[in-house]
């Protein structure tokens, strides 16, 4: 745009101001101001603006500006989001997080919070809304499907301690293989029960932190006792006939569990 005298002129002025001073004969007797702006197309100097420190690299860029901004809200949504209460979230063997609604995997809670904003994490909760929201509106109706006449109730069981136990460590007569033996008795057992076993990764466990990949976990279980659990080297375990023997006595009331490891020089 051109300014004149402090005035900016648009096209009928500013030809009228050509056309009238061009025929005056007497213009080299006047002074008149006349400033050109004019925008350049380009992009911004972000290397010598204002603020930018010499050999800094200037500003930030648009790029890491985002990147910061994007870091902020996930410092700030984990120290406002209670992540235990989030009935989506679970973690893996791995240590890394899946979303249960959406069958997504990801690598730290940051980046599983940013998730939950996006569309597809959004869209699913709608539908999960749209789909309880029918099933409430056909139970007040009355019931789509069958239901038993008879309902069932958890039973609140007291838990009246450990049960107690023997380990013992050996090696294979033959093929020198490492050998470990629990033995565990659980005699307040009901009749009809027996324990079970189970193995767990060090990434499953909430008990120690951070965890320990070197170790894994040994699980057993049986009512009314406490849930025990042995700490045991994360090592290939012999799953071949004779090498993993599980065996529950039930007049001893005497759990027996004996494994091998793999020999690692095979």
């Amino acid at each position: 745009y051109i300014v004149h005298n402090g005035k900016v002129l648009d096209k009928r002025e500013y030809l009228h101001f050509i056309t009238t001073h061009s025929s005056s004969t007497d213009m080299s007797n006047q002074l008149h101001h006349i400033s050109l702006n004019l925008r350049l197309r380009g992009g911004i100097d972000r290397q010598n603006r204002v603020g930018s420190k010499f050999g800094g690299g200037g500003v930030s860029s648009a790029q890491h500006s985002e990147r910061e901004r994007k870091e902020r809200l996930r410092q700030l949504a984990l120290e406002t989001v209670d992540l235990a209460k989030d009935p989506y979230l679970m973690r893996n063997h791995l240590g890394t997080y899946e979303c249960k609604l959406c069958l997504t995997l990801h690598t730290n809670e940051g980046n599983y919070l940013a998730h939950t904003q996006g569309k597809k994490h959004q869209a699913g909760l709608a539908k999960r809304a749209h789909m309880e929201s029918l099933l409430k509106g056909r139970n007040e109706v009355g019931p789509s499907l069958p239901t038993s006449s008879t309902t069932t109730k958890a039973i609140t069981r007291v838990k009246i301690g450990r049960p107690g136990y023997e380990i013992s460590k050996s090696r294979h007569h033959e093929t020198n293989q490492r050998c470990l033996s629990f033995q565990l008795h659980f005699p307040e057992i009901d009749s009809n029960l027996q324990p079970r076993h189970r193995f767990m990764s060090a990434y499953e466990q909430r008990v120690e932190s951070p965890p320990d990949r070197r170790y894994q976990y040994l699980i057993i279980a049986a009512e009314p006792y406490e849930t025990v659990s042995f700490k045991i080297p994360n090592e290939k375990i012999d799953r071949t006939e004779g090498m993993f023997v599980t065996n529950w006595d039930a007049d001893e009331k005497r759990f027996t569990l004996t494994f091998y490891f793999v020999d690692p020089s095979k």
